[in-house]
């Protein structure tokens, strides 16, 4: 009998984690073999950890906080995505046990607004992403590359944005963050990438008048799942979109290239993550 395939999540901390609840479910629904487990691992055991993890029966796994900068000098294959975005969230390790990285967050990004918003098109106006953190690099990438025409990218660090800008060319855009409220008249998308209305954060304080009735808007926060931001937005009639779904899309094409099955993201797993 061939082995069973293990994969799992790599961080510090790693508790706080619902990828192994998401590939459990898929794991006993779709009725594989198979188990994802979490794995606290520090910076400085990473490389001998991985490298290990191939003989152990591993096929793969996730990367989260503080290492998926890291694992790109680690890896032997990089994907254009990962290079592009400065870091990596999704392993799968070869029979010979060379590691291939890439990142998906920028897929489930996406994906999460074509199944909850699907009249949204990237070509409809400009985005404006506030934030200039990890998270901000795959979504811009994902936005470009999806035909957004401008991304407008604001930071409560202007410094940051300013950095990720270079990197990205013309068609990124930086604003001081007192200006945040002044760039929405023309908007197509509107995405929080910041912590600001998570759980135990600030609110993020910022006024939806100008923005047009028709313009989605997105948090990627989930704790709560309506931030004050979508429910501001939601209240004056916009679109929204909450951010738990990326987190469920963002796991799909590791699932698939570790299990052998393309799992589909529904109502009962949203309720199921919701419930813990």
């Amino acid at each position: 009998m061939s082995k069973i395939p293990l994969a799992g999540v790599i961080g510090s901390p790693v508790g706080h984690s619902k990828s192994p609840l998401v590939h459990g479910a898929w794991l006993r629904n779709y009725g594989l073999r198979g188990h994802y487990v979490p794995l606290h691992v520090e910076s400085d055991a990473l490389e001998q950890v991985l490298r290990a993890m191939p003989q152990m029966g591993f096929v793969g796994t996730n990367v989260t906080i503080p290492h998926k900068e890291q694992v790109l000098a680690l890896a032997d294959d990089v994907s254009p995505v990962a290079a592009r975005i400065g870091a990596a969230n999704t392993l799968t390790f070869g029979a010979d046990g060379r590691i291939h990285a890439d990142n998906t967050d920028g897929y489930g990004f996406l994906a999460n607004l074509q199944q909850s918003a699907p009249d949204w098109r990237a070509g409809d106006g400009p985005a404006l992403v506030l934030g200039a953190g990890g998270a901000a690099r795959a979504i811009i990438v994902a936005l470009l590359d999806a035909g957004v025409p401008q991304i407008r990218l604001c930071n409560r660090t202007r410094i940051r944005a300013e950095a990720l800008a270079h990197e990205f060319g013309p068609q990124v855009a930086v604003l001081d963050w007192s200006d945040r409220a002044h760039a929405l008249g023309d908007l197509g998308l509107l995405v929080n990438t910041s912590s600001l209305g998570m759980v135990g954060n600030p609110a993020l304080d910022m006024s939806l008048d100008g923005l047009a009735a028709d313009a989605l808007v997105t948090d990627i926060v989930y704790t709560p799942l309506m931030t004050d931001l979508l429910q501001q937005a939601q209240a004056r009639g916009n679109p929204v979109v909450d951010g738990l779904g990326m987190l469920l899309h963002q796991a799909v094409p590791g699932f698939e290239r570790w299990f052998g099955h393309r799992p589909e993201v529904v109502d009962d797993l949203r309720a199921l993550v919701l419930g813990q």
